[in-house]
């Protein structure tokens, strides 16, 4: 199977130096489509389009850019409890009409408390991950179902709900879900299409595999597996690492000196990762972790593009059919990808097809 290769766009120019975050600030309409077409120009399968509480609405995004492109497709970040599942079941399921089936749904039941809180969403963790179950059941139904159903949970109940619309994608848009807490796991092997991972060193990524693998077994489920990474390229090793610790410096001038308050369980598991060590599996680089807060895709692959399209094609040996690669010079890193990186990864993950067959 090949791999699919994820990018990530955001809807205005991030500031100067280097970027950990590219979603936030507001609309330009020019840069959104000029980033979407630089990713379907680099040869990405797709973009991710995150989700803040103060960020720009997904779905919208997701369909303006595809208007601009043909076949890039667009996974949207969508957060659980804000509306009714009923809603965004028809949501998704016009917009991926509307793109020719070019949606992909990314669930993600929250982050820390205080940016939940500033959507007015106060359930604790765990109840967060039962509402989602909930939740996912309701949006799996109304894309499938052929007549009018009910449903009675804790957080939602519907009485005879229905969709007329149904997504271009059949049996319906795809579900990628992220979370390594016993909560998250629990709920995502029940529901996901495609189980979102962050880039920890290749044994902690195989035994989170062999985890979640196991829980969807319950269910007769195999999900497939994607992992996110920052590649930090250059013609040389040497010149990679340099590029590498001055992207630190540079994050490290601009950002500000808080105390670290890791919630999720995601970030927690980096965390002890980098106290324990800076670099894994010879390029994995996790220097930047604390520094961005330990938020989100921060951790590395340093080296030259073969060194790096090695490292990803030993994630595909472990069963990654998917890697979600961005840099820290948003726009420029798209093309120097496309022209360095991706042929690479393409190529040596079709050599491994073929030795497969």
């Amino acid at each position: 199977m090949p791999m699919n290769i994820l990018g990530m766009i955001g809807v205005a120019p991030p500031g100067g130096g280097a970027t950990v975050h590219v979603i936030g600030g507001g609309i330009d309409r020019e840069y959104l489509r000029r980033f979407a077409q630089a990713h379907e120009q680099a040869g990405f399968d797709s973009v991710l389009v995150g989700y803040t509480s103060s960020s720009a609405e997904g779905f919208q995004v997701a369909q303006y850019a595809a208007a601009y492109t043909e076949q890039l497709n667009f996974l949207v970040a969508h957060r659980p409890g804000f509306v009714m599942p009923t809603l965004a079941a028809r949501t998704a399921a016009t917009c991926d009409t509307l793109t020719g089936g070019r949606l992909w749904l990314h669930i993600i039941s929250g982050t820390a408390d205080a940016e939940q809180q500033r959507d007015g969403d106060w359930l604790s963790h765990d109840e967060r991950y039962v509402r989602t179950d909930e939740y996912l059941e309701i949006l799996r139904r109304m894309w499938t179902a052929d007549k009018p159903f009910n449903f009675e949970g804790r957080y939602y109940s519907v009485k005879k709900a229905f969709s007329e619309v149904r997504s271009a994608q059949q049996p319906h848009v795809p579900i990628y879900f992220g979370g390594a807490s016993d909560a998250a796991i629990r709920v995502g092997a029940r529901h996901a299409d495609v189980y979102a991972l962050f880039g920890e060193p290749r044994a902690s990524v195989k035994a989170l595999i062999d985890r979640i693998s196991a829980e969807a077994a319950r269910y007769n489920r195999q999900p497939r597996f994607n992992v996110s990474l920052r590649p930090i390229i250059a013609p040389t090793e040497g010149a990679a690492w340099d590029k590498a610790r001055g992207i630190l410096a540079r994050l490290e001038e601009s950002s500000p000196r808080l105390p670290l308050k890791v919630e999720a369980e995601f970030s927690r598991r980096l965390t002890r990762l980098a106290d324990a060590q800076e670099v894994y599996d010879e390029r994995l680089w996790m220097g930047l972790v604390k520094i961005s807060g330990a938020s989100g895709n921060t951790t590395a692959l340093v080296g030259t593009p073969e060194q790096v399209a090695e490292s990803i094609a030993a994630y595909y040996d472990l069963g990654m059919r998917g890697v979600l690669i961005r840099g820290f010079d948003p726009f420029n890193d798209v093309t120097e990808f496309g022209q360095e990186l991706i042929p690479r990864i393409r190529a040596l993950v079709a050599e491994r097809e073929a030795q497969a067959a």
